[in-house]
């Protein structure tokens, strides 16, 4: 096989990985808390056959090698953790971060899973939870049935006004974590993301402190995708995917000439 048509291959599967990921933005574009991806490319093994300053003479060096590239691969997908854009709701039970932070959701299981999507609802319990799989949002906090209005500060102290009550009583305290590397957490859906050795320990504490986001009530934090930056990116991909068929099918043609003439 020509070694340019394995070069080119690999440069095929590079861009269908990398439209693969900037679809996944597209069709998260309206997805509440959603951070977006982007593939990292790096070039693979180079075929080394003249080493760079290797001897051409007794008393000459080569002043630049031959090495042919045997193509590119994505090794991996980085999440952008930046800030999303701020949707006013006026729902009670809708959250966002506003700075560094993730609200803690328990699974079925136990196990501690993050997320920057603050959509909450109740359960049939009056428990805080998420609204698509109604996992309980951490520290659990139970809402009397007979309150007529939940607050929470930017602190994330979450109080309800009672009916005959003049003052406001304390149900509990909502913290954040977060984490050294973000980028190193593991996506699970569900707007989800869980701990890895690489993410580091969660770091809790207060809304606010320490260099923690505060939390805003009423509010969602949007996706952090760019339409009109992916749908670029999505150009050139389509472009590199072009070029690279183009190369396939230029040295195929090549090779033809070649059989017909011998």
């Amino acid at each position: 096989m020509h070694s340019a048509l394995w070069i080119s291959k690999t440069g095929l599967d590079a861009a269908q990985t990398d439209v693969s990921v900037i679809s996944n933005n597209l069709a998260n574009a309206s997805t509440v808390g959603f951070k977006k991806d982007r593939a990292i490319f790096e070039d693979l093994l180079y075929q080394n056959i003249n080493q760079p300053g290797g001897r051409s003479s007794a008393d000459t060096e080569l002043p630049s090698g031959l090495m042919i590239g045997a193509g590119s691969k994505v090794v991996a997908t980085q999440k952008s953790h930046t800030q999303g854009n701020m949707l006013t709701t006026d729902n009670a039970l809708d959250l966002s971060i506003q700075g560094k932070g993730y609200f803690e959701i328990q699974l079925p299981d136990g196990t501690p899973a993050y997320t920057r999507n603050g959509q909450f609802t109740l359960n049939e319990e009056g428990q805080i939870v998420t609204p698509g799989a109604g996992f309980l949002l951490q520290p659990t906090i139970t809402i009397p049935e007979d309150a007529q209005q939940i607050t929470i500060s930017q602190e994330g102290e979450v109080s309800v006004s009672i009916r005959g009550q003049v003052e406001p009583q304390q149900l509990g305290q909502i913290n954040i974590a977060d984490f050294i590397n973000p980028t190193g957490l593991q996506p699970m859906g569900q707007n989800l993301y869980i701990e890895t050795a690489v993410s580091g320990a969660p770091i809790q504490g207060i809304p606010g402190l320490e260099g923690l986001g505060s939390i805003v009530q009423g509010a969602l934090e949007t996706s952090n995708v760019n339409v009109t930056e992916e749908l670029v990116n999505l150009i050139e991909s389509q472009r590199l995917y072009e070029m690279n068929s183009k190369v396939i099918s230029s040295v195929d043609q090549m090779l033809g000439q070649v059989i017909q003439q011998l």
